[in-house]
């Protein structure tokens, strides 16, 4: 198997797994291209990307670059690559630079293409109650996330599957189908297929997408919790006061028969447990954080109200 020259692209932690697999791989890391460091937390103390974090860690020449533009292009052919690799940079790749690589580009997208092009493709499948999701490689084309799909890996989605924790699993298990995509080419076996059926898109998602809407059913709320957890966050209303929510969760067979059937927004404590009420039926509501505070249990939040009658809006 020839030993190619990687450039890799790629800035959230979900990228991480993939840059480390690479390096690990017998292919040489020759640039890592990730977005400008940020300012983080309380403090806003700039910070590099998880993706730069890593590269320094592994002796690897970093480029910071908000976008790609001719100076990025001409240090990336500099180093004359035979392969890019990109995992959510977060910007666009265009000619000359989308040509530069002699073997092209290729990208590990977090959905089953052509479900879910786009930026947020974890979040909006988990919003829409899809029952099955995973992770496919495929060859940057111009067009958003429209190549051919070299591999792909296919997982149930589960109650307990949250965009974090979803993404997590799937940024581990994507690394080892983007590394076996790299050998592929570089023995000169990878064979890509179109992408078949009709797309749809996962655009950023922003706060508001991200408040809970009391008056749908339950598992559309559940669903939509799911989706924005942890970013943007799920959250919802209660004396014009914003209250995240931190965690949401079906009514299992604990609570027993008799439970209180409380109208959409409205709360009710049962075996000790906080109960919300939807379209038609309850949900529990475990954990919470009101404004200014840190997160707590929502039976300890509710009891200091220190009164019933409070709506979520």
């Amino acid at each position: 198997m020839q030993k190619f020259r990687l450039v890799f692209a790629g800035t959230p932690a979900a990228a991480v797994p993939s840059l480390e697999r690479l390096a690990a791989s017998g292919h040489e890391i020759v640039a890592v291209v990730t977005r400008p460091a940020a300012p983080l937390g309380r403090k806003r103390v700039l910070t590099p990307s998880p993706v730069a974090q890593a590269a320094q860690r592994l002796g690897l020449e970093v480029i910071e670059a908000a976008r790609l533009d001719a100076e990025v292009t001409a240090r990336i052919a500099a180093s004359a690559p035979d392969l890019g690799v990109i995992v959510a940079y977060g910007g666009l790749v265009r000619e000359p630079l989308l040509s530069a690589p002699a073997h092209g580009w290729i990208n590990l997208h977090f959905s089953l293409l052509p479900a879910w092009r786009g930026a947020a493709p974890v979040q909006h499948a988990l919003i829409a109650g899809e029952a099955e999701t995973g992770a496919a490689v495929f060859k940057l084309v111009p067009e958003l996330d429209a190549g051919d799909v070299f591999a792909e890996l296919r997982r149930p989605v589960v109650e307990t599957d949250t965009a974090g924790t979803l993404l997590d699993e799937l940024a581990v298990s994507g690394a080892e189908l983007l590394a076996g995509v790299v050998d592929d080419i570089a023995r000169g076996e990878a064979r890509a297929v179109p992408q078949s059926g009709a797309p749809s898109f996962a655009p950023k998602l922003g706060i508001d997408d991200a408040r809970l809407e009391w008056a749908r059913p339950a598992a559309e709320v559940l669903a939509r919790y799911r989706g924005v957890t942890p970013e943007p966050g799920a959250w919802t209303t209660v004396d014009g006061q914003r209250l995240k929510v931190l965690e949401l969760a079906a009514i299992d067979a604990a609570l027993g028969e008799g439970n209180p059937r409380p109208g959409p927004g409205e709360f009710a404590v049962h075996a000790k447990r906080l109960l919300v009420g939807t379209a038609d039926a309850p949900i529990e509501v475990r954990r919470v954080q009101p404004a200014g505070r840190t997160g707590m249990a929502a039976a300890d939040w509710w009891r200091g109200l220190g009164r019933d009658g409070a709506v979520a809006e």
